[in-house]
């Protein structure tokens, strides 16, 4: 992180924050207030531990702004903690002023008060006699912080709130009654005043960044690992594409066209989201430049406009390709069908080339891709467990070949593919050596597996998800003393969860022999439904070895060459 795009990184304790007339503005498009009573109870709790030891101080991480003048900052991380610490302090103004009320030293509390709310809050105008504010928070949020919070007026329907705003209200409340609760203080003005001026004013520090721009926050944050940094790539992205826009009806229609974009593709997945979207005209996107790229290609409100564009065009197929529940996918059974298993192979690297085959190719035509998809990440990601950096740029010269209409076939897709296909031979190989264990997750792919692999043999299909059958291990997973005859404690660990010793069977059959002896199992196995489990007693009439299960493995391999193949 270079020096010079840093004007000033000092610790400041909270006072020297808020203090001599600065004044703090969080960006209109930045997120609502989130915080909720966990994080108000963690910091109430340092307070208090603060209070015993009056030599001591709290970290409360690290506070990025961007300088507007030399007494105006905008608020790029560290709104939530700003927020909440006014709160606070409004909060003990409030018990303040409930004393002199009540005519608990009066004068000297309303003064306290008074003098609290300069120093932390705001000035009073002199001729409208409202308040003035250090803080202003975003568009949601500040009409309500300044109309009642800081004015101490109590919102008529709290229920009908928005709801950053009904947290706002409740953080207020949360406060008020812990300071309510300090049964030492709580009649006591100069010492609430006190826990104000002293303890949370000097006692809390943070670490204060002050940056030129956006760019230069998000070289902080890409760095910076303290505690408290709060901001996500989501939030820096966005707030980089709304400083680009300056007009007021453009930056609304930029909010809805947000705010509908992550309703579709979520905050969380946007980065990934907007990676991918990227992958299909540049070859090497990483996480770690998303922001330099972005702002390198999208510097207009034009650019900006046509980058929403474009991401809305994806938004939600992007959706849909993790969900194979999704409208997407109701007249496309057999669509739904690979999108259910790449979800289960929980694999994500061939998303930009579905982008340009679903614009690209008819329905047909995309369906062909994306059978040959799921095979290719079977067999290059769940089976031979090969490293996953190598299939991005591939899908990428894929997708850019296919948007750029060279590709205008699935064939000629595919053949941007092929220096990633594991070949027959070494799949098989693969496929013969596979342990697949069957706890959780692994327990769906188990059964994905087999059941594709008995609907080859049976020629009926078997859907993995709502078939009744149930995983049966031939050599027990918790087996008798009768077993040590074929498996040495060390070759039952091994050989438990191997494909060959792994079978469909039917549950209730399936609980009957539970750790019963292979004579008891092999004598059931016929009158099984699942045709690969008949076949286990022409294999292995009246023993169960690491050999025969070597064996079968060997022959569910071959057969498994022929099930999940591509053939273009």
């Amino acid at each position: 992180m270079a020096r010079a795009n840093i004007l000033n990184t000092r610790t400041m304790d909270f006072g020297e924050l808020i203090g001599n007339g600065k004044i703090y503005r969080v960006p209109p498009y930045q997120r609502d207030y989130s915080w909720a009573e966990e994080q108000w109870e963690d910091l109430w709790n340092d307070i208090l531990e603060l209070r015993g030891a009056p030599d001591g101080s709290h970290y409360m991480g690290a506070m990025v702004v961007r300088a507007a003048t030399d007494r105006e900052f905008a608020i790029i991380d560290g709104q939530q903690r700003t927020a909440t610490l006014s709160i606070l302090a409004l909060a003990i103004i409030d018990r303040l002023a409930q004393l002199a009320t009540d005519g608990t030293d009066a004068e000297d509390n309303r003064a306290r008060a008074a003098e609290l709310r300069r120093a932390f809050i705001g000035e009073k105008d002199p001729a409208s006699l409202v308040e003035s504010s250090k803080l202003f928070l975003n568009a949601t949020d500040d009409g309500f912080y300044q109309d009642h919070l800081v004015q101490l007026r109590p919102p008529i329907n709290p229920r009908r709130l928005s709801k950053s705003n009904q947290l706002l209200w409740e953080c207020f409340r949360y406060f008020r009654d812990r300071v309510v609760q300090l049964e030492d203080i709580n009649t006591d003005g100069a010492a609430l005043a006190r826990l104000l001026n002293e303890t949370i004013s000097r006692q809390l520090l943070f670490i204060v960044i002050t940056v030129e721009d956006d760019i230069n926050a998000y070289t902080v944050f890409e760095t910076l690992n303290a505690r408290g940094l709060e901001l996500t790539v989501t939030d820096l992205l966005k707030n980089y594409l709304f400083s680009r826009v300056q007009v007021g009806a453009d930056l609304a229609a930029l909010q809805r066209r947000w705010e509908s974009l992550i309703a579709t593709v979520t905050a969380e997945r946007f980065p990934e989201f907007l990676r991918y979207h990227l992958q299909t005209t540049i070859a090497k996107v990483r996480s770690r430049r998303l922001f330099n790229l972005v702002r390198d290609q999208t510097k207009t409100p034009t650019q900006v406009f046509n980058l929403m564009d474009a991401l809305a065009g994806r938004a939600e197929l992007f959706s849909a390709l993790a969900d194979p529940t999704h409208g997407y996918w109701i007249e496309r059974s057999d669509a739904r069908e690979q999108i259910r298993e790449l979800s289960l192979f929980r694999v994500r690297q061939m998303t930009p080339l579905l982008f340009t085959a679903y614009e690209h190719f008819d329905s047909t035509r995309f369906q062909s891709v994306l059978r040959a998809v799921t095979v290719l990440m079977f067999r290059y990601n769940v089976v031979s467990d090969l490293n996953t950096n190598a299939l991005e740029p591939v899908f990428h010269q894929a997708a850019k070949a296919v948007q750029d209409g060279i590709a205008t076939t699935p064939a000629q897709a595919w053949a941007h593919l092929q220096s990633v296909y594991v070949d027959d031979a070494k799949f098989e190989q693969d496929v013969s050596l596979l342990t697949v264990g069957t706890a959780a997750r692994n327990k769906r792919m188990a059964k994905y597996i087999l059941a594709r692999l008995e609907a080859d043999a049976s020629g009926i299909a078997i859907d993995f998800e709502t078939n009744p059958g149930s995983i049966e291990h031939v050599l027990p997973e918790h087996p008798g003393s009768e077993w040590d005859e074929w498996f040495s404690p060390d070759q039952q660990d091994a050989y438990v969860n191997r494909l060959g010793n792994l079978t469909l069977l039917e549950a209730g059959k399936n609980r009957d022999l539970g750790n019963a002896s292979f004579a008891k199992k092999v004598a059931a196995y016929p009158t099984s439904v699942y045709r690969l489990t008949q076949q286990i007693p022409a294999l292995a009439p009246t023993e169960w070895t690491p050999a025969l299960i070597d064996e079968r493995q060997r022959r569910l391999a071959r057969r498994a060459v022929q099930v999940w193949r591509v053939d273009f």
